[in-house]
Order: structure tokens, then C-alpha cells, then sequence
């Protein structure tokens, strides 16, 4: 296959692209799906907006012709997509592909765990922002604990998968969880990455005042262990890597808003109703894929319009993020179940 490696207007490469399977979850997070907007009468995207696999696996195969090298399922809760161990089989056969990851919050990986191992699914991040049991049932707002999610998390390593841990900090509610989740984590050699709060979506309460700065968390995890820091594995990783000194445990910091890293984003993203946004951060007006695919494009006329829509990207919100510029995006930005973390 001749890969031809595209740039934006910032030079920034594509690498990485993500894929929202379904705009659902189980899950009431305040800072993603609150239940007072999210409520049991709340209506979803029904079964014919939803990119079938077969269009995600000819996006991706298209995307791999022009440097995409890494694909992450993601939600919503992917997990409550019908048969998604199919798409990972289809993902596999991608010529070019040299990673596929699942975000989930893990509450069904012992129900379709194996199958997607099976699949040749190997990495899975589970988003855990507590260890303590009414910490996180307060979080969850679906009186789920924390102890059944490290159920799950015990049962995907059991089986062979990586699995990695995100945390999403927010100061008053789970800032006094980072010390007992590494203090865990540790031990079980698993990587735990700690994730400054950010302004996704319309519906979160955000604002700087909630922001646990990644400093902030640095010193607090100082005053507890023995920690070195490590040098990127590679262009655009997000996460700023330590290794515990006894044991060699690692652990991240992901640093969204105190220091950006908008200048190395690799990542496009695919919504769940198969729209192109090139930033997590970006606008509800994104190229309509589905539509132009269903219109009857042929594979050559999704490749120039992928690659019009990269090289336009110009896209680095959090090199820009202000009061000011919060304010003008208020109610405006995608929501966080339609692309994704």
C-alpha cells in the first residue's frame, strides 16, 4: 500500500483517528452526560444514523492510505453497541493499522470482554474516576461502585488484555483520590493517567476554578513517592509519563488545559452520526461523512474530501483557551457522548 502522508496547516500529521460507535451510556457523569439533560426521556440517535461498521471500516481503510496509523473505538459507551467485536475483526484486516484501542467505563467487559479479545482487540482504557465506593457512586449518578469496575479491570488483564486507567480530576469532588488510586494502581503494575478537566461539551459546569492543574497533582503525588519522569515514546503522545522508583510503575498526567498540546494533535475524530471534526473541542457544524458516503462517493472522492478537510485544520483551542473564548464557545461545542474523550 503507498501511504500518502498528509499535513494540515499547522504541519500536523495525521496519525490517529477516532471512532464513536453509539451516543448512549450507562453512565451519568456530571462532566459528560449529567442526568438533568441526559434523563430517562432523553432521545438518542436511532439505529439508521449510526454509521454501520462496514462504513467505519472503509473510512479507516481510506484514512490508513493517507498515514493513519492508530484508531480508538470510543462513545458514548462502545460497549453498548450491538456485536462491536465485528467492527475489530474488520478493523484488523486494515493494511497499515497498527493499533486499535477501546475506551469504555468497563461496567460490561467480563459480558463481551472475550469476544473482543478474540477479535484481536488488545488495549482497552477504562475511565475509573474514583476507588472509593461513594466517591465514584456520586460521579457515576447510577449507584454503581467503584469495587465492580476493578472487578472488570482484574477480569480484562486476566484474559491478556492492556488496560490502562483514566481519571478525570476535578478539585472539591475526586481530588482526593489520586494518592489511593496510584497507591493501587501501582502495585498491580497497571498505568493509571490522571486528566485535567476540560471544557468538553456544552453541559459540564466547567470552569477554571474546577481545573486541578497538572503541577498541582505532580506535587501532591511528590509528597507521597519516589517518582521519575520519562521522555515521550512518540509524536503527540498526550500524556506526561513518571515512573515510581521502587518498582518501576508508570503513570501519567495528561495536561489539557495548564499546557496544551495542541501543537503536536495527530487525532481526527468520526461522531457517532459520522461527522469529521479535527478537534475534541470543535463546533457542532463538522463534515457530514455519512451523508456524502450515502450520497454514493466512491472510495477516490472520500479520499480528496478527507484530505480537503485535513489540510484546512487549523484547529488548537487550548493554545487559545481563555474566559473569553469559553464564553463565545458556550452551548456550541459537540457534545462529549457524540465524539467521544
Amino acid at each position: 500500500m503507498v501511504v500518502e502522508q498528509i499535513k494540515d496547516k499547522l504541519g500536523r500529521p495525521i496519525r490517529d483517528i477516532r471512532l464513536s460507535v453509539t451516543d448512549r451510556c450507562n453512565f451519568r457523569c456530571d462532566y459528560c452526560m449529567p442526568k438533568e439533560i441526559f434523563g430517562d426521556d432523553f432521545v438518542f440517535l436511532p439505529k439508521e444514523e449510526l454509521l454501520t461498521f462496514e462504513e467505519m471500516t472503509r473510512i479507516s481503510r481510506i484514512y490508513a492510505e493517507l498515514g493513519v496509523k492508530k484508531i480508538r473505538i470510543t462513545g458514548g459507551e462502545p460497549l453498548l453497541r450491538r456485536n462491536l467485536y465485528q467492527l475489530i475483526e474488520q478493523l484488523n484486516e486494515i493494511e497499515g493499522i497498527e493499533d486499535i484501542g477501546l475506551t469504555t467505563n468497563g461496567l460490561l467487559l467480563k459480558k463481551h470482554g472475550q469476544n473482543l479479545y478474540n477479535a484481536g482487540l488488545r488495549r482497552i482504557n477504562v475511565s475509573l474516576d474514583a476507588i472509593d465506593d461513594e466517591v465514584f457512586q456520586a460521579i457515576n449518578n447510577r449507584n454503581i461502585k467503584a469495587s465492580t469496575i476493578l472487578e472488570q479491570i482484574d477480569y480484562a488483564v486476566s484474559i491478556g488484555f492492556h488496560v490502562k486507567v483514566n481519571v478525570v480530576i476535578q478539585k472539591g469532588v475526586n481530588d482526593d483520590q489520586i494518592i489511593p488510586m496510584i497507591d493501587y494502581f501501582k502495585d498491580k503494575q497497571i498505568e493509571i493517567r490522571f486528566i485535567e478537566f476540560m471544557d468538553v461539551g456544552n453541559d459540564n459546569g466547567w470552569d477554571f476554578s474546577k481545573v486541578v492543574t497538572k503541577d498541582e497533582m505532580l506535587n501532591m503525588i511528590e509528597e507521597h513517592f519516589n517518582i521519575e519522569p520519562l521522555e515521550p515514546k512518540y509524536f503527540g503522545e498526550v500524556a506526561k509519563y513518571y515512573r515510581h522508583s521502587d518498582n518501576g510503575a508508570k503513570f501519567g498526567l495528561i495536561t489539557s488545559v495548564s499546557q496544551s498540546f495542541c501543537s503536536t494533535c495527530t487525532r481526527a475524530r468520526l461522531s457517532s452520526d459520522g461527522k469529521f471534526y479535527g478537534c475534541l473541542f470543535a463546533t457542532v457544524d463538522g463534515f457530514n461523512v455519512k451523508s456524502f458516503m450515502r450520497s454514493g462517493a466512491t472510495d477516490e472522492e472520500l479520499k480528496e474530501q478527507f484530505k480537503a478537510l485535513w489540510h484546512i485544520r487549523d484547529d488548537r483551542y487550548s493554545d487559545e483557551r481563555t474566559e473569553q473564548t469559553v464564553a463565545n464557545r458556550k452551548r456550541k461545542k459537540i457534545n462529549m457522548n457524540y465524539i467521544g474523550g
